[in-house]
């Protein structure tokens, strides 16, 4: 855990910076950027030790922020809606224009997708293998140019980067998993691609946070890439069985070649430079399940 340090989180409200930065607000200084525009947003950071920092990273000036940071997590982002230009101007130049602007730090943290990979079969997906075409491609191909434009930053000017590829969180804040769970309890079809079984490798809340945290730590230049996902692989069709299980309902699925491809990343390097999760997979549903649903009686407890 980082001690004392000065440490700018972006994106500070969601669902994987949030936590983040909650926890590294128990030993530092701790800024949350983001564009703050929810009910309560501000409070809340404020009520778990974070400094709020209103900034919109599609249109402010990163200039405008302070450049004294000593460690950064930069996890704002934009999801492609309104086009590729709109994508590639904030999620690649203002991503590099953050890290320039903080050279001075000891570990920048940029957070990008293990969408950008294409589909090479059943087999996992090493930091090696190259990008595709997936179904969101605006969001997944800003990404491609984001990882290119701060390694070339990173290795020219020696600042130290990590690049995480981030492959399916979840937990009390929500992922994947819990829209899984909402459509087995609703009794909705689970789509899924063809080309069974669809393997990920599902990190809990307090994995990621782990691993965000000693990302940080690792940043190097040239910069480290690494896949950030649980040490198990579980197919979803398990994972979706066993959460019927715990609800009493059997989930449906439906295979059509319009549902993301599956999404299965190769940890052997992320174990050599961020070290294993350590909540095994079954537990941390039963956690989600808890979590998002506290009025339900799992079928172990009646």
């Amino acid at each position: 855990m980082l001690d004392g340090e000065k440490v700018l989180v972006t994106g500070a409200t969601g669902k994987i910076a949030f936590p983040i930065a909650r926890a590294l607000a128990e030993r530092n200084e701790v800024w949350g950027a983001a564009r703050l525009r929810g009910e309560g947003d501000e409070q809340r950071l404020e009520e778990a030790g974070i400094r709020p920092l209103r900034f919109d990273f599609s249109s402010d000036d990163v200039g405008t922020l302070p450049d004294d940071f000593s460690y950064v997590f930069h996890a704002a982002v934009d999801p492609g809606n309104d086009g590729w230009p709109a994508a590639v101007r904030t999620n690649a130049h203002n991503s590099g224009d953050l890290l320039h602007h903080c050279r001075g730090a000891k570990g920048f943290v940029y957070c990008s997708s293990g969408s950008v990979y294409g589909y090479p079969g059943q087999r996992p997906l090493t930091e090696d293998d190259g990008p595709g075409v997936p179904l969101r491609a605006n969001y997944s191909f800003s990404k491609i140019a984001a990882e290119s434009v701060c390694t070339w930053i990173s290795t020219h000017f020696g600042i130290p980067l990590t690049i995480i590829r981030i492959c399916s969180t979840y937990g009390p804040l929500g992922g994947s998993p819990v829209d899984r769970l909402e459509a087995v309890l609703a009794g909705r079809p689970v789509r899924l691609h063809p080309d069974a079984p669809n393997n990920y490798n599902p990190i809990y809340e307090d994995d990621y946070v782990d691993l965000g945290i000693r990302a940080m730590e690792v940043a190097a230049s040239p910069p480290v890439l690494v896949n950030w996902a649980g040490s198990e692989t579980v197919s979803i069709e398990e994972y979706c069985r066993y959460l019927g299980e715990l609800v009493g309902r059997e989930p449906v699925f439906e295979y059509t070649p319009e549902a993301h491809t599956p999404l299965w990343p190769d940890v052997t390097h992320m174990h050599e430079v961020l070290g294993r999760t350590k909540l095994p997979w079954r537990e941390g549903f039963r956690r989600m399940v808890k979590a998002v649903h506290p009025e339900l009686k799992l079928t172990d407890e009646r």
